[in-house]
């Protein structure tokens, strides 16, 4: 794990400033985060998390979707309590935040393959700071697809990269589906994401995946990857359990002999089938 920097106990967040929120969906949005100074909190590796807090109200592990050289951004979806209180958050509050936590997508690993980016929803937050590295190290790495699905067209994620930035990279293609189209305007598929990878049906060889999305979601995207002759070793997710102290105190995320925060969020699939079942 990727210890914490700012402080000699690591239970101390920094004092960080929101520089610039973004309305991503109805219920969610891109906090960008930057210290006092005006520095980059720290640096984390794609898949590592950090933990904000709202003094009185509490503080909750979010995964980092992008950096910048003096920011990180955060894509959170309102969902409770801190969230609420995050979603009426002004540009100029200032939050507490601690990290990175948690491992790493395995990025050297996945040199030389072909990539697979599967995300459902609020799941295309973490995958997409995989993305966003891979293609700021594009010779690295070969084809690049991504498959992503939301409830309706507006509730995707990320427009701007899904629509105009990822499809103009060089062998890069983004194929988004929706549930369902209320509004009758959305000119692209319409489907589950699970139904839709499998009429996509990609070849696994060469290729490795990686999946985050809601657990029914992984679930039955798992069974169309073995159908389509893709290994575990090969599929690539994180786990989501809730984590409140980032260190391996306080035991929430425990799962088996593992604990998310440390051993996680991102494991093989491979890796899972060795832990209690959690999807």
């Amino acid at each position: 794990m990727s210890e914490c920097t700012c402080h000699e106990n690591p239970l101390v967040p920094q004092v960080c400033v929101i520089t610039d929120i973004k309305k991503e969906t109805p219920d969610v949005k891109t906090f960008r985060v930057s210290t006092r100074d005006g520095k980059k909190p720290f640096t984390p590796m794609p898949g590592q998390l950090g933990m904000f807090s709202i003094l009185p109200v509490g503080e909750a592990m979010f995964s980092i979707t992008a950096q910048g050289e003096d920011y990180l951004d955060f894509a959170i979806k309102k969902t409770g309590q801190l969230t609420d209180a995050l979603h009426e958050a002004e540009i100029g509050q200032e939050v507490g935040l601690r990290g990175p936590y948690g491992n790493t997508f395995p990025v050297e690993d996945c040199k030389g393959h072909d990539l697979l980016f599967i995300g459902g929803g609020i799941g295309l937050a973490p995958v997409r700071s995989f993305i966003r590295y891979a293609l700021e190290h594009r010779g690295d790495y070969g084809d690049i697809d991504i498959v992503y699905g939301a409830r309706s067209p507006e509730d995707l994620c990320f427009k701007e990269d899904l629509m105009e930035n990822w499809p103009k990279e060089k062998n890069t293609k983004v194929h988004v589906t929706v549930d369902q189209d209320l509004s009758g305007e959305w000119k692209g598929s319409v489907g589950f994401v699970p139904a839709y990878l499998e009429s996509l049906n990609f070849s696994p060889e060469g290729r490795k995946v990686v999946l985050c999305g809601p657990p029914i979601m992984i679930k039955f995207c798992l069974q169309t990857l073995a159908k389509c002759g893709f290994k575990d070793s090969e599929v690539i997710t994180t786990l989501e359990m809730r984590m409140k102290c980032g260190i391996g105190k306080c035991g929430r995320c425990n799962i088996g002999s593992k604990y998310v925060c440390l051993d996680g969020p991102v494991f093989t699939m491979e890796e899972l089938s060795h832990l209690p079942n959690e999807y």
